[in-house]
């Protein structure tokens, strides 16, 4: 499984790469915003299995990115989790309206990451 994980902090994407490893994820590729994640996609093809989506981050914000990703053709069916310091039950529904398929909170444990894997590999 490739998973792109997309936070403005080289640090957190640091943890959530390794947590992602840990939990059995193949492949982890670092992008620092929004428009370098879609950089990313294109460099690699959209050959992602899963994207891990934070919502504040400088340039575009991940509510922005992810409406972008679902709103083309080649990358809407990539699963978007959004992973985030934000628990706001607003902000919660805007992401899965949005078309988030799911959110996890900062910070979180190698299980939870594990089990949101687990449900995109079946």
């Amino acid at each position: 499984m490739k998973i792109l994980v997309v936070d403005d902090s080289s640090t957190m994407r640091k943890i959530i790469k390794k947590t992602i490893l840990l939990a059995g994820a193949d492949e982890v590729v670092e992008a620092e915003d929004g428009l370098d994640a879609l950089k990313k996609l294109k460099e690699h093809d959209l050959g992602f299995d899963m994207i891990m989506l934070d919502i504040n981050m400088p340039k575009v914000d991940g509510v922005t990115t992810l409406k972008q990703l679902k709103g083309m053709e080649n990358t809407k069916h990539i699963p978007v989790v959004m992973c985030t310091s934000e628990a706001e039950k607003e902000m919660v529904l805007e992401c899965i309206k949005a078309g988030a398929m799911d959110y996890v909170v900062k910070p979180f444990t190698k299980e939870l990451i594990a089990q949101k894997i687990a449900k995109v590999s079946k």
